[in-house]
C-alpha cells in the first residue's frame, strides 16, 4: 500500500484553467493513491491565491518558481504556463533533477525543442508531454486497427479539424492570438493533431507545404473594442462573451487581471492579431504516407473528420462534439471499408472525464507506476518536439510560400 511519505510529489507552475483544474485538482484526484500535490506557483499572486483556495491540499505557494521548488521539493513539475515560457521552465527543472510533465505544445520554436532534448540527455531526467487525445478511446481503437493491417499498407490520411464559433473564438480572445506567445495555432492547437498523425502513422513527418490566412477575426472584423466587458458593440457582436456568468473564469482571470492587466475576454477583432484562423497543409512522411490536413476556427460545428486510406480499404470516423443537428452523442462510429465493398461499423463509447475520457487515462499514465503501455500512448520529449516542429515548419511554409524540411529543424 502506498503511504503519504512514498507518494510522488507533484508541483504545478501556471495556475490558470488547465493548471488549477486539469492538473492540481483532476489529476491529483485521479491518482490520489500515488501522488500528492506539494506546490503551486504563478507570477500572478492573486491567481495563485485563488488556485490554492480551490485545491483541497495544504500546498506550498510562491510566486517565485525557484523558491517554490526549493521549499516543496517535488519529484515532478507540471508545466502549464504560456507556451513560449515552457522551454526555460522545463530546462530549469531538469537541471535541478526534477522530472517534467508539460502541457502541449512542449515549446514554440525549433531551437527550444533542441534545447529541451539536450537537457534531458544531459541530466538523465525525463520529460513527458500531455497529449491527452492519444488516450481517447476512439484514438486507441484507430491505432489498434491500423496496427492490425485491416486496410493493408497505409497510403494517405485525410484529417480535418473544425472549431466552432465558441471554442475557436476563444483563442483569439487570449494570449494565443499572437505568434510570439503561441507560435500560431499551427503550433498551439495543431500540435495535438500532428502528434496524433505521427502516432497513428508511426513515422516522422519529413516535409510540409502549408497555407494560412486570417479570414474572420482580427483586422477582418466589422468593428472592434478593447474587451467584451463594457464594450459598446456587445449587442451587435456575434462573439460577445459575458465572462461574469462563469464564476470559475471570473475567479481565475478577472480578479487577477487587476494585478497584471491580462484579460480573458479581449476583443477577437484586435487589429494586431497575427495568427491564422484558416489553415491547410500537405505533409509527407518518411514511410511515404501523404497527409491532407486542415484547421478552421469559426465553423458552425465542432469536431473532426479523419480517414485512413490503405491498399486494402479505408477507415474513417466523423467525430461530432457540438452541432445544430442530430448526431451520435457519447460515442463515435468508425467505418471500416474494404476494397471488396465490405462495410463494418464499430461504435466506440467515450469514457468519463475530459477529452472524451482521455484525461483520466493520461493522468494515470503519467503518475501510476508500472502501467502497461502496449500502444505507446505516453509521449516523451522527441514526440513533443516532432509535433511542434511540424507546426513550426507549417508556419514557416505559410509565411514563405515554400515547402519546409521538418527534420532539418531538429538536426540543426
Amino acid at each position: 500500500m502506498t503511504t503519504e511519505t512514498n507518494k510522488r510529489r507533484i508541483a504545478v507552475v501556471g495556475t490558470g484553467h488547465r493548471g488549477t483544474g486539469t492538473w492540481a485538482s483532476d489529476a491529483i484526484a485521479t491518482c490520489k493513491d500515488h501522488v500528492s500535490l506539494v506546490g503551486l506557483t504563478d507570477v500572478n499572486q492573486t491567481r495563485l491565491q485563488v488556485a490554492a483556495s480551490k485545491v483541497a491540499n495544504n500546498v506550498i505557494i510562491n510566486t517565485n518558481l525557484d523558491a517554490m521548488l526549493d521549499q516543496a521539493k517535488p519529484h515532478t513539475l507540471v508545466v502549464c504556463t504560456r507556451d513560449d515560457t515552457h522551454a526555460d521552465i522545463i530546462v530549469n527543472a531538469l537541471e535541478r533533477g526534477i522530472d517534467v510533465v508539460t502541457e502541449k505544445p512542449m515549446a514554440t520554436t525549433a531551437a527550444d525543442c533542441r534545447r529541451i532534448i539536450a537537457a534531458e540527455r544531459r541530466t538523465g531526467r525525463k520529460v513527458s508531454v500531455a497529449f491527452n487525445y492519444r488516450f481517447a478511446p476512439t484514438s486507441r481503437k484507430l491505432r489498434e486497427l491500423l496496427a492490425s493491417g485491416r486496410i493493408g499498407e497505409l497510403a494517405s490520411v485525410d484529417f480535418h479539424w473544425y472549431l466552432d464559433t465558441k471554442h475557436g473564438a476563444d483563442y483569439f480572445r487570449r494570449w494565443h492570438a499572437y505568434k510570439r506567445n503561441s507560435g500560431s495555432l499551427f503550433v498551439h492547437k495543431a500540435t495535438h493533431h500532428f502528434d496524433l498523425l505521427n502516432w497513428f502513422i508511426g513515422a516522422d513527418p519529413v516535409r510540409i507545404f502549408a497555407q494560412g490566412d486570417l479570414k474572420k477575426y482580427g483586422r477582418k472584423g466589422p468593428f472592434r473594442g478593447t474587451r467584451c466587458k463594457g464594450c459598446a458593440h456587445a449587442n451587435d457582436c456575434e462573439f460577445y462573451f459575458d465572462m461574469s456568468k462563469d464564476e470559475w473564469l471570473t475567479d481565475l482571470y478577472e480578479k487577477p487581471s487587476v494585478e497584471d492587466g491580462y484579460v480573458r475576454d479581449a476583443c477577437v477583432y484586435r487589429e494586431d492579431i497575427d495568427i491564422y484562423d484558416t489553415m491547410t497543409a500537405a505533409i509527407l512522411y518518411a514511410n511515404g504516407v501523404q497527409v491532407s490536413y486542415s484547421l478552421n476556427t469559426f465553423m458552425p460545428i465542432e469536431g473532426y473528420h479523419l480517414a485512413f486510406n490503405g491498399t486494402k480499404g479505408r477507415i474513417e470516423v466523423r467525430m461530432f462534439e457540438r452541432q445544430a443537428f442530430d448526431a451520435p452523442h457519447g460515442e463515435d462510429e468508425i467505418l471500416i471499408l474494404g476494397t471488396d465493398r465490405s462495410v463494418e461499423r464499430l461504435m466506440v463509447e467515450h469514457g468519463p472525464g475530459g477529452h472524451f475520457g482521455g484525461d483520466p487515462l493520461l493522468h494515470a499514465a503519467m503518475f501510476v507506476p508500472d502501467l502497461n503501455d502496449p500502444h505507446g500512448q505516453k509521449a516523451g520529449a522527441r514526440a513533443g518536439a516532432m509535433s511542434v516542429l511540424t507546426g513550426v515548419a507549417a508556419t514557416m511554409s505559410a509565411e514563405s510560400g515554400k515547402p519546409v524540411d521538418i527534420l532539418a529543424l531538429l538536426e540543426q
